[in-house]
């Protein structure tokens, strides 16, 4: 028993769902030593000396005398290295089927008896020990992993099983590595070890709670010889470990970075991608799927709670937004709505015309959002209880008996969402969301959560599962199961309705998530450090291809101070996920509750989110064509610069804005840390040079925000119109900007008109591409003392 058992423990003591919750974690334990294998004594295994070698399509397998390596370039870039015989597929990860292999790459001997992959963007060398070098077409080493090491039963291999295994790998001094999902301690990711296994860490969180809900073996590292991602394509528990470099100040001490991967079974393979972030991300996302595109609404302010209590209090809500003027694009209904916490039912006491109230609220340009949590209680008569029986969709133990634990609604079992039919069987139900008048949805306690008073919260390792008709148990479903939820809302919901792009977000995930949706922060804590987590998330996730996410506004349990409340609201409002949550023993959430200043401050923050909504909407389309995350650290187009990759504390949104945050009570000024280039203060039209350090005013009012100089910024005019900020660019450089429109939530092809800015004499000259059709009025800003658009 941990601490984090403790601290369970002595929470359930005296309730009848803390009895239940012993109950249940007595019985996991009970299934667990039935149905998982003894552990025995175990040999290790190293590849051996190499032996030979066959050339294939994109690359080629070198053989060891314990072992083989698989290497392959996919057309985009990618290379793919699979030990032990194993291949791309079959992956959770991947989009669709295995990418083409770039038929230009090709295997051939290196020098003293090894092997190397040469393409176009990266060359990978192979030792005859099996040490792998990958390398710049120029030949600086960017990564080199060292032998694997496996880990296998002494008695001999056993039938479908695969051994645990480590890798461990160097990097350059200076590198930073960031990623491996949320994190709440990030976005740098320092010396330690951090654990792959999605985890409800059992209350809220704050730095340096480690694991959270969603954990991912993907890393982008950060040099200065180049920046590379590395993804370890397995699902099964395992850890990071990193210890960053010194550089020894050219005493010749430099000490390299280095990573150990270790994984407790599961196939040893993994991808990397070279090059710059943006061109990194864009490869990342064509091998594991373009980011959904959310619709427009889905981009405003939402407002959640646990605890509305029922229709009148969301009405109630609601007309103290608009009665203030304050903008509300959705409310988000947590599961004291349903009836007995029972997922697809509805309260009818405290919601009796559920559909009524959408409408009303879509009257007012309010859209509703549902929570749906996996678990189904295991109660006969309960309809989806029933037809999950009927249908086989539960997950079983090894006996065959239906696993059961403690959720929300009492005992529970759980869909099993590797199975193809089950994903069809479930997302069936998405018709009674709709039908109720949701227009999106939130899935929470999916990682999957099954309460217990000691030991890991979820279910037995030995459940089986599906696995796409693999077979296999928890050990290997576990990290995906929220990502195969995801999959099952996002088909039913654009298939029950197809006119319409599904809004979906869910706390729990894997590699691939955002090809259904976003995530958010989970139940952070209240508190300043709650809030520093807050940008760390976004941040990171987006490195990970996940860009849509934001954190529970005011933090999900206590009563924030109002001028935590407030910095937080601002943080939140150049986040892609702008919403307001609290757990139903927190104290309220709505501006007003906090007093008339923090009122006055928060309606301007949400004043600006709406005026930025149409660049808020360039950067989601652009993020569905490239990858590229709306927020991105400061180092995204200057990955060489060393201090910025070191700067944790603001953050891009675009390639045109420059966010810095107040994260610290009582600070109203603060020191923000530029890129090259000029910037312009947003505020006051001041225009600061970069690279360096400047100190600028962060009254209560607002956050600092600077503009780089040359953007084309769409905004929404004083008229409700689209509107250009142009900035002026520098003396003898361009700038630019894009703008992409839509009328829609649906799937039309949008309206791109691109924009390009140079100085001429005094003067901003403004050209364009796309089509003449679209209007819009500009306004220029900075230093320019005029505006020309040939």
């Amino acid at each position: 028993m941990d601490a984090r058992d403790l601290v369970r423990s002595v929470k359930v003591i005296g309730s009848a769902r803390g009895r239940r919750t012993v109950r249940a974690a007595w019985r996991r334990e009970r299934v667990d030593a039935a149905g998982l294998p003894r552990s025995g004594p175990e040999r290790a295994r190293v590849p051996g000396l190499a032996e030979g070698a066959e050339p294939q399509p994109g690359g080629g397998v070198v053989r060891f005398a314990r072992s083989s390596l698989r290497v392959r370039v996919a057309a985009g870039g990618a290379v793919f290295c699979g030990w032990d015989g194993a291949t791309p597929e079959p992956s959770y990860a991947l989009a669709g089927s295995c990418p083409e292999v770039d038929q230009r790459a090709f295997l051939e001997p290196d020098t003293e008896d090894g092997w190397r992959v040469v393409s176009e963007r990266v060359t990978v060398t192979v030792s005859r020990h099996g040490a792998v070098a990958v390398r710049t077409p120029g030949g600086v080493v960017l990564r080199r992993e060292l032998p694997p090491r496996w880990w296998e039963p002494a008695a001999g291999p056993v039938e479908g099983a695969r051994p645990r295994w480590t890798q461990r790998s160097v990097v350059a001094p200076d590198a930073r590595c960031f990623g491996l999902g949320g994190r709440s301690a990030g976005p740098r990711l320092r010396s330690g070890t951090y654990r792959l296994w999605n985890t409800d860490p059992g209350g809220a969180f704050e730095p340096p709670d480690d694991p959270l809900y969603l954990t991912m073996p993907v890393q982008l590292v950060v040099a200065d010889a180049g920046s590379h991602l590395i993804f370890h394509d397995n699902t099964w528990d395992g850890a990071v470990t990193l210890r960053e470099g010194v550089e020894g100040e050219g005493s010749g001490h430099d000490r390299p970075g280095r990573c150990e991967v270790r994984m407790e079974g599961g196939p040893l393979r993994y991808w990397v991608i070279v090059g710059a972030p943006a061109r990194v991300l864009h490869s990342w996302a064509q091998l594991t799927g373009a980011p959904a595109l959310p619709p427009p609404w889905a981009l405003g302010y939402h407002h959640a709670r646990w605890g509305f209590g029922g229709e009148r209090e969301v009405r109630r809500v609601v007309a103290g937004y608009l009665e203030r003027g304050l903008p509300l694009s959705a409310v988000h209904l947590d599961i004291d709505h349903y009836d007995g916490h029972r997922v697809f039912t509805v309260d009818r006491e405290r919601f009796p015309d559920l559909p009524g109230l959408a409408a009303d609220l879509a009257d007012d340009g309010v859209r509703l959002v549902s929570i749906i949590d996996p678990a189904v209680k295991a109660e006969p008569g309960n309809p989806v209880y029933d037809a999950g029986v009927a249908a086989g969709a539960f997950v079983r133990d090894g006996s065959g008996r239906e696993v059961r634990g403690e959720v929300w609604p009492g005992e529970s079992a759980f869909p099993d969402f590797t199975d193809p039919r089950v994903r069809a069987w479930w997302g069936e139900w998405y018709a009674e969301r709709l039908a109720q008048g949701f227009a999106g949805v939130w899935h929470d306690m999916n990682e999957p959560v099954s309460f217990a008073a000691f030991g890991d919260p979820t279910l037995p390792l030995s459940a089986r599962h599906a696995l796409e008709g693999r077979g296999g148990d928890h050990r290997e479903a576990h990290n995906v199961y929220g990502l195969a939820m995801a999959r099952a809302g996002y088909e039913a919901l654009r298939e029950l309705r197809p006119e319409q792009r599904p809004f979906l977000f869910s706390r729990s995930g894997w590699a691939g998530l955002q090809r259904y949706g976003g995530t958010w922060s989970g139940d952070v804590s209240t508190g300043w450090p709650g809030l520093r987590a807050s940008l760390a998330l976004v941040l990171g996730l987006g490195l990970c291809g996940v860009p849509y996410s934001g954190p529970d506004v005011g933090g999900f349990t206590g009563s924030p101070s109002p001028e935590l409340y407030l910095r937080w609201f601002q943080l939140a409002s150049y986040l892609p996920l702008f919403r307001t949550h609290a757990a139903i023993t927190a104290g309220r959430r709505e501006p007003w509750e906090f007093g008339p200043e923090v009122l006055e401050h928060a309606r301007a923050a949400l004043h600006e989110r709406q005026r930025l909504a149409p660049y808020f909407l360039t950067l989601a389309h652009l993020a569905h064509r490239t990858g590229a995350p709306y927020v991105r650290p400061l180092w995204w187009r200057w990955p060489r610069d060393r201090a910025l990759r070191d700067c944790e504390d603001a953050f891009l949104l675009g390639d045109s804005l420059l966010v810095a945050p107040v994260l610290e009570p009582g600070v109203r000024q603060r020191t923000v840390r530029l890129p090259r280039g000029r910037w312009y203060d947003q505020a006051t039209g001041q225009a600061y040079e970069g690279p360096g350090r400047i100190v600028v005013d962060a009254p209560l009012s607002r956050v600092p925000v600077l503009v780089r100089a040359g953007s084309v910024v769409p905004v929404v005019g004083e008229r409700g119109e689209t509107e250009l900020e142009v900035w002026a660019p520098m003396v003898g450089r361009t700038g630019g900007g894009v703008l992409i429109s839509e009328t829609g939530d649906g799937w039309e092809e949008p309206t791109e008109v691109r924009f390009t800015t140079r100085m001429r004499g005094e003067r901003v000259v403004v050209e364009r591409e796309g089509p003449e059709d679209v209007k819009y009025a500009m306004r220029v800003r900075g230093e320019a003392v005029g505006l020309v658009t040939p």
